[in-house]
């Protein structure tokens, strides 16, 4: 009995302030072309700016509500964790591939346990090396945002110190500190350099800031992390970046209220790790339209979908990263979708090669002969003699190396007559000629032990 086709659904995502939409018109074209067909919801893309007509026209079927997608569908494409309204459909026959954030959000740990619903949390996916392939593009929209929305709040009319990020010749620009140098970190970092901020770096990793130094060339200050460095630097802060993560845990508390007290009045505070608990004591979840809080003089903004504020950007950079993984299931579940096509080739089979195809249909018989050699010009061939002691007969047509004319020696570097001895290790073998008066074993042995033979070549 074969398993029905794969059908992979596209609700609209119903968090607040949430414009993102887990995949594009390029990405439904492409699962077509494995034998997949896409489900998605009328309206997911407008947020992100892509009609539905768009979705139409490359084979979707877009439907009016997201029951009907959470109940056909059996793997589920979202960009943020189920809603309080989504959890109802959950079950156990259907796969959820999106952001699941469980640390930060545990009741839905427990519904999708409650369901049985197997889940692939785009932020725990690994490579061999320990990269975050599918955190990594959202990571860098939310650095690289952090340094705008600080900017912005650091003007005095929204809370902050009235300081310009970059300053003017004779003031001191604004001092920048980035907690984490991972992709978020490093991202925050380059955007505050490019404004020409102060910016110090923190990582415990000293390779990671090693990896920062080198992009940005001195134009930031790394630094080793410690509780020591962490308070200095903060306390005279105008602007700390939270970017600190532990994948699939919560993220630790590296600043405490002590410290946010001890802050310059009017710094503002962007904790981009709210969404694994956050980075900094004092921070709590905020929205979008309500985005910032005042904590002991300091300005704190936590949205925990920053990527949601731009949302065009956001779809494209990841559904370029999380395409792949759908496009590798089949039209039917557990098979390779490439062996469905008639005479499709096998995965990590090339065409060429010694284990390719045509070499086996070759040894079958069923292939193309291999090509042949380009025959011989008449009388080029070099008769051997039959007895050792005899020299070498050289044909007329072959003008060759061992033509008797002047030659080039590279070892040498100098050009002399044929009847001067070449002083290459073992003779040099363009004289190699009946003229030499030597017999065929020492041809042979002069030959083999000269390390010159490839670096000698007669001159015309």
């Amino acid at each position: 009995m074969s398993a029905a086709p794969l059908l992979v659904g596209v609700p609209t995502e119903v968090k607040p302030d949430e414009g993102r939409v887990a995949i594009t018109p390029d990405g439904v074209r492409e699962l077509h072309g494995h034998g997949v067909a896409v489900l998605v919801q009328a309206g997911a893309g407008e947020g992100a700016s892509i009609p539905d007509e768009e979705f139409r026209a490359v084979g979707a079927e877009v439907v009016a509500t997201a029951e009907e997608v959470w109940e056909r569908a059996g793997l589920i494409c979202k960009v943020k964790e189920p809603q309080a309204s989504e959890l109802a459909h959950l079950r156990a026959d259907q796969v959820l591939f999106t952001y699941l954030h469980l640390a930060a959000y545990p009741e839905v740990a427990d519904a999708l346990l409650a369901a049985g619903t197997p889940s692939v949390a785009y932020e725990t996916v690994q490579t061999a090396d320990g990269a975050l392939p599918l955190l990594a593009p959202m990571s860098e929209v939310a650095g690289r945002m952090s340094i705008q929305v600080g900017a912005h709040f650091l003007e005095r009319h929204n809370g902050g110190r009235g300081v310009l990020l970059g300053g003017v010749p004779g003031v001191r620009p604004a001092s920048v500190v980035v907690l984490g140098a991972g992709n978020v970190g490093w991202n925050a970092a380059w955007m505050a350099a490019g404004l020409e901020a102060e910016v110090d770096v923190l990582d415990r990793n000293v390779d990671r800031l090693r990896h920062v130094d080198q992009i940005q060339m001195g134009r930031v200050t790394t630094l080793t992390s410690n509780r020591g460095v962490v308070e200095r630097v903060v306390q005279g802060a105008d602007l700390v970046i939270g970017a600190v993560l532990v994948a699939g845990g919560r993220a630790p508390v590296v600043v405490d209220e002590d410290l946010v007290r001890a802050m310059k009045p009017g710094a503002v505070i962007v904790d981009i790790a709210i969404d694994q608990g956050g980075c900094i004591a004092t921070s709590h979840e905020t929205s979008h339209h309500d985005p910032v809080f005042e904590r002991h003089g300091i300005i704190h903004y936590a949205v925990r979908n920053m990527p949601g504020a731009v949302p065009h950007t956001s779809t494209y950079a990841l559904t370029n990263v999380t395409l792949p993984l759908p496009g590798r299931g089949s039209p039917s579940r557990g098979s390779p979708a490439r062996s469905a096509r008639p005479g499709a080739r096998p995965r990590g089979q090339h065409p060429r090669g010694p284990r390719g195809q045509r070499a086996r249909r070759r040894r079958a018989g069923t292939g193309p002969p291999p090509a042949r050699r380009r025959p011989r010009r008449p009388g080029s061939e070099l008769k051997l003699p039959s007895s050792a002691g005899e020299p070498l007969e050289r044909p007329a047509a072959w003008r060759g190396p061992c033509a008797p004319r002047a030659h080039r020696c590279n070892s040498t570097r100098s050009t002399r007559p044929s009847s001067a001895p070449c002083r290459s290790t073992g003779g040099c073998p363009a004289k190699l000629g009946p003229e030499v008066g030597l017999s065929q074993a020492a041809v042979r042995q002069r030959v083999s032990s000269s390390p010159t033979r490839a670096s000698c070549r007669s001159s015309p």
